[in-house]
């Protein structure tokens, strides 16, 4: 596939992969080039810092994490009155974490990272695992924590029913679920979300510059080559898109969508020829 540079993304590629920055200021400096500009990276994390000083008054001398996480669900959740957002779960700033900050709400994969980063600040490490469709947080291997629902102890039959909720009976309950979710899958996964909320809200130069985002690690992969193609096809660039799409069936002959895409190759080739 051709490259072509692109300074935006090489801007966020050399931030992204700096190992001197942490999974926090890389979420902020994300929503900085992508949606804001003019955000003080130093000023979110100065609240995040007032937030963990805060919960540390609260905090006896007690050292066991069910009460280290008793008491961060009952600042975050109830004095602070962090929530998931489920009236507008979609929208696109939900991905962003100075707007979770700002708003006190957000999606799954945002309130873990804040959750894990209050969490550590007062000694208990959590690790944000990449549960399909719904990120969720474990303590060792025998508590699974839901930021989303208020850092709600899970059940593996809640699990299932998360599954069961999102995805039918398509999918059954693996344990490897609840792998821990590396940072850069954490940050490829916000990506992913906002490539696919930006779509959906018909903003594709948005959509596709997340693209190329995903693309510039994960250069390869066949989901994110076809979404590129059909992005491209949005924004009528329909030799760029068809190359992109007959590049998805030379790797994934035998995908669902086959037919979806070569009827979108066919009407691209429609519209080239009038």
């Amino acid at each position: 596939m051709e490259k072509t540079f692109d300074p935006f993304v090489a801007e966020w590629i050399t931030f992204s992969t700096n190992p001197k920055y942490n999974l926090v200021e890389k979420c902020l400096k994300l929503a900085q080039l992508l949606e804001y500009p003019d955000l003080d990276i130093e000023s979110n994390i100065q609240k995040i810092n007032e937030m963990a000083k805060s919960l540390k008054v609260l905090l006896s001398d007690v050292k066991n994490p069910t009460y280290l996480i008793s008491m961060l669900n009952e600042y975050l959740f109830d004095e602070l009155e962090f929530h998931g957002d489920t009236d507008d779960y979609y929208n696109p700033k939900n991905n962003f974490l100075n707007e979770v900050l700002q708003k006190k709400s957000g999606i799954p994969i945002t309130m873990s990272i804040l959750y894990v980063e209050l969490a550590k600040r007062i000694g208990l490490d959590l690790r944000i695992c990449g549960f399909p469709s719904h990120v969720v947080v474990k303590h060792n291997e025998e508590m699974i924590l839901d930021p989303f629902g208020g850092g709600q102890l899970l059940s593996i039959e809640d699990l299932e029913e998360i599954l069961y909720r999102n995805f039918g009976e398509e999918i059954e309950f693996s344990p490897e679920f609840l792998d821990e979710l590396p940072e850069d899958k954490i940050l490829i996964r916000i990506i992913r979300n906002l490539k696919n909320s930006y779509a959906q809200s018909y903003a594709y130069d948005k959509a596709l510059r997340c693209a190329d985002m995903i693309l510039a690690v994960e250069q390869d992969s066949p989901d994110e080559i076809r979404d590129k193609g059909i992005i491209l096809e949005r924004l009528q660039k329909y030799d760029q898109a068809q190359v992109l799409l007959n590049k998805y069936l030379e790797i994934s002959p035998e995908a669902q969508d086959v037919d979806f895409v070569l009827e979108l190759i066919r009407n691209i080739r429609e519209r080239s020829s009038r």
